[in-house]
């Protein structure tokens, strides 16, 4: 797999063989032929990352990838090989604890990925062997056995369907969690090929792997003895994909071709990469700051230390003579020591005990998404689901939301609601008070309760009918036994009111598009039920409980290029109909001009109420008509070159001069709040693009539902069809249109002013692209084009207010959100879907959200985050997202503040104590300042802080703005909290001194000595960094009361007690009854007192009189969760 891997990387592909040889069953071909078993990797999936022998290696070295980290690993050797003045423990144990906690969480995290492999690999799959049905699981699969699957069972491997329980060798499969179609799609099993697979002897020759779904090339040498071996051509139609799920068919039998790590499924999965969010990058950018600071101190300090000594009797004063030792030491490797322990002593102004505190933030705040009972559904009896706790920030600062379709926005349930047969409307009334079950609202008041003519009314009524692809999946046992409840069944009323009862022997229908299934059900209430097809032949139950029964003679596929699929039939009288439906656009031209204007109005307002709308049309064939396309068809269809494009031309020359009948409105149902969660995601100023694999009329329709496209909306389109101009190449055209677009929506747009999004900008743009289209944009021929075009596509696209990419390939879904995430400004991207086929741009954004819906789990498996429906994505991002940024950028500032308040005076005292490296706390101070003394409060604030009300955050979405681009942690604010710990340190330093400058502080005349200086300059420290937290806090609840308090109640208990008891263990006690001694000293109590005042007055100042600025300063200044609380119980 890794030597795949690295092929693939270096460009290996190209020079390997193009095809593998297959051998059904594990069996010669010809005995003439000498046989070499091909090699080839086994059945297993791998998603996790570690292993049980590479875990240590591997984290260590991604965990001292953290600049902070590999910084103290430093510090802690230079501790253990020099003589310094502070003991390695100081920073050996803290970073041996960082250590520890992550590699434990992430250790977690692997192995819940290994659980996830090993239930798909276990999985117990039918092999057939030496004519016996073996029970293997799913990783001993091997390229060549033959594999026996059931109804409603999974795919373990990409198969070549050999044989199939269906009479007409056919098998129905559901790809949804492969391209998010829940369609049935129909496979073919290999022609020619024998019923008995144990005597068949046939190898297979096909290409090798590659990632694109709907391709597939290969032919089967079938050997039969005495014979010619038959040759047989493959393709996409016989292939069944893993993944992809078997239906309406009891049982197939397949070889495996693609097994593995080499299946189409497991080819579209981007590998899992370490994500780290943008907060981590701005900590590192802050640290090396810190650094610069610290290495010029140490420089300063290190520098003055020679220069001092310099002057005569300073480097060896009377009372301290030299060693010969120290004498014979070079000069130079002693000024390096010096320098290592300047480092050393000044090293805790980096904070390492922020990443603990960070991870622990991340871990804990995890669990409040976890427990949030809004994100509860009873659906599915679950809440949301954390898999990674490392991006809770990164929720606060998405610019970009990439959606799928199916499943995400919409539920896949597609309802039919009206029609129009010759321009009068007929909507479906649940009521039979109505007239015939209709309720006919358009036209004047005085034609209300006219209708078009009953023969209109049932010609409309059988195109629906008969025009289509559905199937009528037989009932089984199981599914009688379950009762009425599960039968997927309309009641239809008839058309003098009376209940016409669903057939009993019939469960259901399925079709390769969702609303065909809507449209046969709509005919069914108005009383025309299809029955099913049998052997070529339709049957229909009319009004009048009548069988009328058409043979099929001709399915004219729909494709994405016509927008229309049309069948002939022939009637029991002998006429040949031709019934046609498809989007407006395409079927208005191709009939009569004054039937139009009837129908026009009607699809033109049901487009705007975001239904999908079609045409239905028809036309009597005569003889030679039909004789003429009968013979256009049948030779266009035996093409081996230009096949489809002969087709096309056969069915244009079919499909014209057709009458108009109606139009019929099906509601493909969105998920509930869809609208409402994009529109707030908008307000936020986060673009929405939707990509998907469904169709683009469908696409479209689900856009202006979702509020993504508005009326206003003018809409540039970069499909297939745009590029379908006879005149000129596709490329010539593609740079056409491009260009054209970029000068709308990019060079003539009006300039956005700051703070406004472009969303409500006057130019109101929304672009489309297809899969085809996109792959000439991102691999245009030429090297410099393709940048070009690229470069073009990406401004128009982030210029427009939403963005369709329909017909996406899983792949190209995922290069989308890595052309956005690469581009000019880094944006932070969010990608959301519930099917496999959104993995690799789950896995490709920033951030990945799986929805736990009907389509398996793998989406869930492999996101970051995964919550029930769609609305929750609104408070996951606007209320979630927006406080756990806020806390965590308080709590970086913060602690990088409260460490330079604690090492500012420890380098001034250096001007004081003649360089010597002199400590001015004690070890144990300078060892829990950052563990426990000041660790706690910090903590609470970032897990329970909220600055601004949750409701006060869904109402006013556009405060979401207010924290983007990373906002608090820019240079500015980092600044600010760098300037005021200046501020603060040298308040303390020398606001202390001046109180020292009165020898006699105690009433018996005794001075303080240089540890009583320096605990009153920490006592100083310890409750001002802790009182200015207590005045940022905005959310008072029992635990930051007790952690504030207590913080400062432990610490004042811990000096008494370290100070008060003679420890054994310690070699000197500086500290005995030091601190005890200093709070006798009124003037010490004074000095205390009012240097925490001044400390802490420019802040209480600036929240007094600060006025609050812009739309939501009131509401973010003021408004804390419990007033928030009280004024809604007042409302």
């Amino acid at each position: 797999m890794l030597r795949r891997r690295l092929n693939r990387l270096l460009g290996g592909d190209e020079r390997r063989v193009d095809s593998r040889t297959i051998y059904i069953g594990q069996r010669q071909g010809s005995a003439s032929e000498a046989f070499i078993p091909p090699k080839f990797c086994d059945n297993r999936i791998v998603s996790s990352k570690y292993t049980v022998w590479n875990f240590l290696p591997k984290n260590l070295f991604e965990q001292f990838r953290r600049i902070a980290n590999f910084y103290f690993l430093i510090i802690f050797l230079v501790q253990v090989i020099v003589d310094t003045p502070t003991s390695p423990v100081t920073s050996g144990l803290p970073l041996f604890f960082v250590i520890t906690v992550t590699a434990i969480k992430q250790g977690y995290e692997d192995w819940l990925r290994h659980k996830a492999d090993n239930e798909v690999n276990k999985y117990l799959v039918t092999v057939l062997e030496d004519s016996r049905r073996i029970r293997k699981e799913s990783e001993k699969i091997k390229v060549g056995d033959v594999v026996e699957v059931k109804e409603d069972e999974t795919f373990p491997c990409d198969l070549i369907l050999l044989q199939s329980s269906r009479d007409d060798d056919t098998c129905f499969i559901t790809t949804a969690s492969l391209d998010g179609e829940s369609n049935h799609k129909t496979h073919y099993t290999v022609p020619d090929a024998e019923k008995d697979l144990e005597s068949l002897t046939a190898t297979i020759e096909c290409e090798q792997p590659q990632p694109d779904l709907y391709k597939f090339v290969g032919r089967m040498h079938i050997y039969k003895s005495n014979h010619e071996p038959a040759v047989r051509s493959l393709g996409p139609e016989n292939l069944l994909l893993k993944g992809a799920t078997l239906k309406n068919t009891e049982k197939i039998c397949g070889v495996a071709v693609y097994t593995g790590m080499e299946t189409k499924m497991a080819l579209n999965y981007q590998g899992k990469s370490q994500k780290r969010s943008a907060v981590e990058k701005s900590i590192n950018a802050f640290l090396l700051v810190y650094l610069c600071i610290l290495v010029s101190k140490a420089l300063v300090c290190t520098t003055l230390k020679y220069v001092w000594q310099s002057k005569p009797g300073q480097d060896e004063p009377w009372y301290n003579e030299k060693t010969q030792r120290e004498k014979d030491t070079n000069l130079y490797l002693k000024m390096f020591t010096d320098f290592l322990s300047f480092m050393v002593l000044f090293n805790f102004i980096i904070p390492v005990s922020m990443y603990v505190t960070v991870e622990m933030q991340k871990f804990l705040g995890s669990f409040f998404i976890t427990w949030d009972k809004d994100f509860f559904d009873p659906e599915i009896q679950e809440g949301a689901l954390v898999n990674t706790s490392d991006l809770n920030e990164e929720l606060g600062q998405v610019e970009y939301v990439f959606t799928d379709k199916t499943g995400t926005l919409t539920q896949n349930n597609m309802e039919f609601k009206e029609c129009c047969i010759d321009g009068f409307q007929y909507k479906y009334s649940e009521t039979s008070s109505e007239l015939d079950g209709f309720c006919v609202t358009d036209g004047p008041v005085s034609k209300l309760q006219q209708k078009a003519g009953r023969e209109k009314e049932e010609l409309f009524l059988r195109a629906l009918c008969l025009c289509h692809t559905v199937q009528v999946k037989e009932s089984t046992e199981q599914d009688q036994v379950q009762g009425e409840g599960l039968i997927d069944q309309v009641d239809g009323l008839g058309v003098d009111g009376e209940v016409l009862h669903p057939l009993k022997e019939q469960s259901g229908f399925i079709a390769s598009s969702p609303d065909e299934v809507a449209l046969v059900k709509g005919a069914m209430r108005y009383g025309f039920t299809f029955l099913g097809l049998e052997s070529k032949t339709m049957k229909i139950l009319n009004r009048n409980n009548d069988v009328e029964m058409y043979d099929l003679l001709h399915v004219l596929n729909f494709d994405p290029v016509r927008r229309r699929m049309s069948v002939i039939v022939r009637s029991i009288s002998g006429d040949t109909l031709l019934f046609c439906k498809g989007a407006d656009s395409s079927i208005f031209p191709r009939v009569r001009q004054e039937e139009v204007e009837r129908i026009r109005m009607h699809v033109e307002r049901n487009a705007t109420e975001g239904y999908r709308t079609l045409c239905v049309a028809y036309k009597r064939l005569s003889a030679e008509e039909y004789a003429q396309a009968d013979a256009g068809l049948r030779e266009a269809r035996l093409a081996l070159q230009d096949r489809e494009e002969k087709l096309m031309a056969v069915y244009n020359q079919v499909e014209t001069g057709m009458s108009l009948i109606g139009a019929t409105a099906v509601e493909d149902r969105l998920q509930e709040e869809a609208a409402e969660t994009t529109e707030a995601l908008q307000g936020a100023g986060i673009k929405v693009w939707v990509l998907t694999g469904d169709k683009m009329e469908t696409a479209k329709s689900t856009c202006y539902a979702c509020r993504l496209f508005q009326r206003s909306t003018e809409l540039l389109e970069l499909t297939v069809r745009t590029l379908e101009d006879g005149t000129k190449r596709r490329e010539e055209r593609l740079h056409e249109l491009l260009l054209e677009y970029h000068k709308k929506a990019v060079q003539d747009a009006p300039p956005v002013k700051a703070g406004v999004t472009r969303n409500w900008s006057s130019a109101n743009y929304g672009f489309i692209i297809d899969g085809a289209t996109l792959s000439m944009v991102l691999s245009s021929s030429s090297e410099s084009n393709s940048s070009h075009y690229k470069n073009l596509f990406l401004q128009i696209c982030q210029n427009c207010t939403s963005v369709l990419c329909c017909r996406m390939a899983p792949l190209q879904k995922a290069q989308i959100v890595k052309m956005v995430k690469n581009s000019k400004g880094s944006p932070i991207t969010l990608s959301i879907g519930d099917g496999a086929n959104d993995v690799s741009m789950i896995l490709e954004a920033h951030v990945g959200i799986g929805i736990k819906g009907k389509e398996g789990r793998q989406a869930v498996r492999n996101s970051d985050y995964a919550i029930p429906k769609l609305k929750h994505l609104k408070k996951l991002l606007l209320a979630h997202g927006h406080l756990y940024y806020v806390r965590i950028a308080h709590l970086v500032q913060y602690f990088f503040y409260k460490n330079l308040c604690f090492i500012l005076p420890q380098f001034l005292y250096q001007f004081f104590c003649g360089y010597s490296q002199q400590p001015l706390y004690d070890a144990a101070y300078l060892t829990m300042y950052n563990i426990c003394f000041t660790s706690m409060p910090i903590l609470a604030y970032s897990l329970l802080e909220q600055h601004v009300c949750i409701e006060i955050l869904l109402d006013n979405a556009t405060l979401y703005r207010e924290i983007a681009k990373n906002a608090m942690l820019r240079w500015r604010p980092f600044l600010y909290w760098t300037l005021l710990g200046v501020f603060h340190g040298l308040l303390f330093f020398f606001g202390v001194r001046y109180l020292f400058s009165n020898p006699a502080l105690q009433d018996n005349g005794q001075v303080f000595g240089n540890w009583s200086y320096g605990t009153i300059v920490f006592t100083v420290l310890v409750f001002t960094v802790t009182l200015k937290l207590a005045l940022d806090t905005r959310h008072w609840t029992w635990i930051n009361h007790f952690v504030i308090w207590g913080s400062l109640a432990f610490y004042v208990f811990f000096s008494f007690f370290w100070g008060g008891i003679i420890w054994p263990f310690l070699k000197q006690q500086r500290l005995y009854f030091v601190f005890a001694n200093m709070l006798s000293s009124v003037s010490a109590w004074l000095v205390i007192i009012l240097l925490i005042l001044l400390s802490l007055l420019p802040e209480i100042l600036l929240v007094v009189f600060r006025r609050p600025c812009g739309p939501h300063a009131q509401q973010t200044a003021a408004v804390t969760p419990i007033s928030c609380k009280r004024l809604m119980e007042r409302e």
